[in-house]
């Protein structure tokens, strides 16, 4: 019996054996898969934090921590002092238990974080986030909550208490745009900065009357709530001027209580305003224009570090980040003639009109001037899209002359003609004859000569002939520019309509003086202003004819000396020219009018297209305009 016994013994205890093993398998299982949920929920409380904060919700970031208010604090530190266009934070690692005394089942959990910064690009470093359980089952059980236990080495490693981020730049030197003679067409200028101290306001409405005076647009009502609704001793802004105009209005400003003046520098456009564009006084960069379109040539590049700084002093403690840099912007060298653009300016600015004046060179295509009217509006002279009106009848006579006729051809010039219904006059209704040539209804500006002789024209012809003058290409000229659209007729009110440069037919200034330049060289030059970004000037299709081209010539000087555009009679270099009325329904409903004229100036080597906006015709309006620029030069 004794080795029985023995034997159940022995037989026992291995049973027993296995039945604990089994048991301690079934805890490590069981428990292997709770640490994992617990790295796994820690995991995605991190995330929460990781995402508020790159979501700029710092509020919410700062409260999935066990330290809201210092967290905030420090979050909102950064974000100030980093200026980040964008900011990411990914998990980069597997969640582990951390180590230390102080650990508490705490789990640490890897992230990489990647700032966007102005002027220094991308910045990654890897730092960590701590969760502690904050909650739940008490029991480190799957179900417990966990938040972020908050430090500043969490936001960067090498931060300390007392610390935070901080974003150096120092910015390059921003180069100018430059006129032909390397002249300044924009750089540093001195500018006034005018607010409203509310505290300091003893007359209001003395302050209003002198800012209306500016004739700057203030809309004084809706300052007057500004003011009202601002805090006594809180500068309310208004608008900043150029030295010159508030120089014009300095004594009248400073006589106001309240009115606070403040001197300062901006780079801003001496000339060709409207062309060259502004930049942008808080972040330096180009908003229009030229500034716009080539401002990372010019801004250059800056030079940025990212350093700890310590909160109180702002002293730079360590430098975690540096951006080479530091180099000067390249100036955008233009093709503008410095007196050429002062005397198109000066003109408008003393006719005070809307409208543009845009001179090239015929024998190589640049852009000499190009002017408008406000200064600081819409760059109309390049991308103007505008019915060229009886200028385009330099085209319409090419297209006859091409096809056979002479500038001693009669054509006539009735009253009126009705095509379909719709009925065309001359200016105030003029006619001239059935014996009208077509020199007499080039020079005349005779629409009826041409709408009624349209039986030798197809639908197609002139969309031809715009070809020769590179209407209608794509033009590289180093701007944003409209190269004109002529396109192909469909019913005969539109083929009527567009052989007097009206329908949908459309110019800009700058392809109406390239149309001059096109007669004067006796080819299609493309114009070109910033002749370094040019890549390939477009080139013409097709050419006209010698004979063309010298009847053209005749007829433009005859306009001058016996015709609409005896404006421009005298004026030296012997001008040739075509005027044109242009048509349009203005905002209202009332038929306007635009006044153009364009022309050459033979011993000059300067051709022109002056365009003045609702109201007026070629001869009377534009003309006068033009014969002042000119004379100017």
């Amino acid at each position: 019996m004794g080795g029985n016994r023995a034997r159940r013994s022995a037989l026992i205890g291995g049973t027993a054996v296995a039945v604990v093993l089994a048991v301690v398998v079934v805890l490590l299982v069981r428990g292997g898969g709770e640490d994992d949920d617990r790295a796994e929920r820690a995991a995605e409380e991190a995330e929460a934090f990781l995402d508020a904060w790159a979501a700029g919700d710092l509020e919410a970031a700062a409260g999935l921590t066990d330290d809201p208010e210092a967290a905030a604090s420090l979050l909102d530190s950064v974000r100030s002092n980093m200026r980040a266009e964008s900011a990411a934070f990914e998990v980069s690692g597997e969640p582990a238990d951390t180590d230390g005394e102080d650990a508490e089942d705490a789990v640490t959990v890897p992230f990489t974080a990647t700032f966007t910064l102005p002027g220094a690009g991308e910045w990654s470093y890897d730092s960590s986030a701590v969760m502690v359980p904050a909650g739940g089952d008490g029991g480190g059980g799957g179900g417990e909550e966990w938040t972020v236990r908050w430090g500043s080495d969490l936001v960067h490693p090498e931060l300390a208490e007392g610390q935070t981020l901080v974003l150096s730049v120092e910015e390059a030197e921003r180069a100018p745009v430059l006129a032909a003679d390397d002249s300044e067409l924009a750089g540093p200028s001195p500018v006034w900065d005018i607010s409203v101290w509310p505290a300091r306001l003893t007359d209001a409405d003395a302050a209003y009357e002198a800012l209306e005076g500016l004739d700057a647009g203030i809309d004084t009502g809706a300052l007057a709530d500004r003011v009202e609704a601002a805090e006594p001793d809180q500068a309310v802004p208004v608008i900043t001027l150029r030295d010159a105009d508030f120089q014009e209005h300095a004594d009248t400003l400073r006589a106001v209580e309240g009115l606070q003046l403040q001197e300062g520098t901006r780079t801003l456009p001496h000339a060709a305003r409207s062309l060259v564009g502004a930049v942008d006084p808080d972040t330096g960069s180009g908003t229009a224009g030229l500034q716009e379109r080539y401002d990372e040539q010019l801004a250059g590049t800056p030079a940025a570090a990212v350093v700890i700084a310590d909160r109180e002093s702002g002293a730079a403690v360590t430098t975690l980040h540096e951006q080479e840099g530091g180099e000067p912007g390249e100036p955008v060298r233009t093709t503008l003639d410095p007196r050429v653009q002062q005397a198109a300016e000066t003109a408008l600015a003393d006719l005070g009109r809307d409208g543009a004046i845009v001179a090239v060179q015929p024998s190589t295509g640049h852009v000499l001037a190009s002017a408008d009217w406000p200064a600081d509006g819409f760059n109309r002279a390049l991308q103007g899209q505008l019915a060229p009106g009886s200028t385009f009848k330099v085209l319409t006579a090419a297209a006859l002359l091409e096809d056979g006729a002479t500038p001693d051809e009669v054509l006539g010039c009735p009253q009126y003609v009705t095509v379909d219904g719709q009925r065309f006059e001359n200016q105030d209704e003029f006619e001239l004859g059935p014996g009208t040539t077509l020199r007499e209804a080039f020079t005349s500006s005779c629409n009826t000569a041409f709408i009624d002789n349209r039986d030798r024209f197809g639908h197609d012809r002139m969309s031809e002939v715009a070809q020769a003058f590179g209407i209608g290409g794509t033009w590289d000229v180093g701007a944003a520019t409209f190269d004109g659209s002529v396109p192909a007729t469909e019913t005969q009110n539109q083929l009527a309509a567009s052989l007097i440069g009206q329908d949908r037919v459309q110019a800009s200034p700058l392809v109406m003086a390239s149309v001059a330049a096109t007669v004067a060289e006796g080819a299609f030059r493309q114009p070109v202003l910033v002749p370094d970004a040019v890549e390939q000037r477009y080139e013409a299709e097709g050419a006209l004819s010698q004979d063309t081209l010298e009847a053209l010539r005749s007829m433009m000087r005859d306009t001058v000396t016996d015709g609409s555009a005896t404006a421009l009679n005298g004026v030296p270099g012997v001008p040739h020219g075509k005027t044109g009325t242009a048509e349009f329904h203005a905002e209202d409903g009332e038929l306007s009018t635009n006044a153009w004229i364009i022309g050459y100036l033979a011993e000059r080597d300067l051709a022109f297209a002056v365009m003045l906006e609702d109201g007026g015709s070629g001869g009377s309006d534009a003309g006068p305009l033009a014969a002042d620029f000119l004379n100017a030069l």
